[in-house]
């Protein structure tokens, strides 16, 4: 079956009649409108912030690092184009995963501290520079997604805008890399957010790092 916006709004309406989840129309979007392989995710469960801030990991590690932010090792992914039906039978064998975008196909991703991209994506905007989509997290990160290949990139581009000394809270991810995606949650912390949502333009063809690393960088300066 095709996708369209419509499309996608009736199937909103149809998983509310059959008990979708919320999750299924979520994923479906990714796979069916913005081209992005889906990844389920180890489930976080919430316990007391004194004992493990942000929750504890369903893959059983005492000591996981990424509760609910890496991939089910049992479950395949559910690859770009697939349904809604796919979706809902792929999730119907992991309900409550994490909703995973593996980095590094489609997109790259540079992630700073929340404060500055908000202020940076601002800035982009007044300046009418292309951009792609970008998250928020409930641990305090923005994820901006650029074009393939910014994370090896990184350190050249960053020696020849002249920020390579300084000392930046600016990271490129790239392939290998998950992100947590809208609706998923850090467990006791809230949900992964849209800052920018994604478009048709946008999420097939992400702007390349280097439009945006020179006012990324000046805003994370600044608020160092």
């Amino acid at each position: 079956m095709g996708f369209t916006i419509g499309g996608i709004r009736e199937m909103r309406s149809g998983s509310r009649r059959r008990g979708r989840t919320t999750e299924c129309t979520a994923v479906a979007e990714y796979t069916g409108l913005w081209g992005w392989d889906v990844v389920p995710g180890a489930i976080p469960a919430a316990v007391p912030a004194a004992r493990a801030p942000g929750g504890r990991c369903s893959c059983g590690e005492r000591d996981c690092v990424s509760p609910g932010a890496h991939p089910l090792a049992f479950s395949p992914e559910v690859p770009a184009g697939a349904t809604l039906d796919d979706v809902a039978k792929a999730w119907s064998e992991v309900p409550g995963a994490a909703v995973l975008l593996p980095v590094g196909r489609g997109f790259d991703i540079i992630d700073v501290a929340e404060p500055a991209g908000s202020r940076a994506l601002v800035r982009l905007e007044r300046m009418g520079l292309p951009l792609g989509p970008v998250l928020t997290t409930p641990t305090g990160r923005a994820h901006f997604f650029v074009a393939p290949g910014a994370a090896a990139e990184l350190p050249e581009l960053l020696y020849r805008m002249g920020w390579d000394d300084a000392d930046l809270d600016l990271h490129g991810l790239g392939p290998g890399a998950y992100v947590l995606a809208p609706p998923s949650e850090v467990a006791g912390l809230g949900p992964v957010r849209w800052l920018r949502p994604p478009s048709l333009d946008t999420a097939a063809e992400p702007p390349p790092a280097r439009l945006l690393l020179g006012t990324l960088a000046y805003i994370c300066h600044r608020l160092a």
